[in-house]
């Protein structure tokens, strides 16, 4: 089976590295034009690594991120694929997480996905083409985990709004999915990892490893094909067997 996605326009959040770039790229070797938004200064090299355009911008600021979604379309010429992927994540105690960490955990995970989502589905709906939203949820939306209460609970509400996107869009021929990813070796959390957490966390997978940026690109960017084109509103695991419901 051959897939293509050229002539696609695609914007993908957090893009600079890790899973974001790795879908940004699968997306571009396939034909896609991609426009990449992070705060990252290094999201200006990931963008011509892939032969995209570069908006940066912080997602947690709303006004900014409308602003830089309305320049990533004018500049694509519209929009056929949004992949939320810009997320962060801390690690503290259940009863350490205070107002601050919610709101920023819940502001860059959860609303930004949410206004994103809706600035592009305006777009698609004017264009009158359909198109694909893919969001990158986690298995702590299923699972939770000790320490990240915040992140699980963001990551939830982005399985959450992705169905109801499902529902509500769908009639303009837009499907909404959600990717739920398990343990993937990225910069972020790179800090708080150790060996022993590695190996026993790769323990958890009937495959004895863990996954790797490009496990989840191959995902999305079935998603974003024509073979992806009757799933809307699932919660896809990407976890090795980690999770299986």
């Amino acid at each position: 089976m051959t897939v293509t996605l050229s002539g696609n326009r695609a914007i993908v959040t957090g893009a600079a590295r890790g899973i974001g770039f790795a879908i940004a790229r699968s997306l571009a070797d396939l034909g896609a034009n991609v426009a990449m938004l992070d705060i990252a200064d290094q999201g200006r090299e990931a963008a011509d690594a892939v032969g995209g355009c570069f908006v940066q911008v912080d997602l947690g600021d709303p006004d900014a991120l409308s602003e830089a979604m309305t320049t990533a379309m004018d500049t694509l010429g519209g929009i056929d694929i949004l992949v939320n992927n810009a997320g962060i994540l801390s690690h503290m105690p259940f009863l350490e997480v205070g107002t601050l960490d919610w709101n920023r955990t819940m502001a860059v995970n959860a609303r930004a996905t949410l206004q994103t989502t809706q600035a592009a589905a305006r777009r698609m709906i004017a264009q009158g083409t359909g198109g694909r939203v893919i969001n990158i949820a986690s298995m702590a939306a299923k699972s939770g985990g000790r320490h990240e209460v915040h992140y699980a609970a963001s990551k939830a509400a982005v399985v959450a709004l992705t169905r109801v996107a499902a529902i509500e869009l769908g009639e303009h021929g837009i499907t909404a999915n959600s990717i739920c990813p398990g343990y993937v070796l990225t910069e972020m959390g790179a800090a708080t990892r150790t060996e022993e957490d590695v190996a026993a966390w790769s323990a958890l997978s009937p495959l004895g490893r863990l996954g790797e940026p490009e496990d989840v690109a191959g995902v999305a960017t079935f998603l974003a094909s024509t073979s992806g084109g009757y799933l809307t509103g699932q919660a896809i695991n990407v976890t090795g067997g980690m999770i299986m419901h």
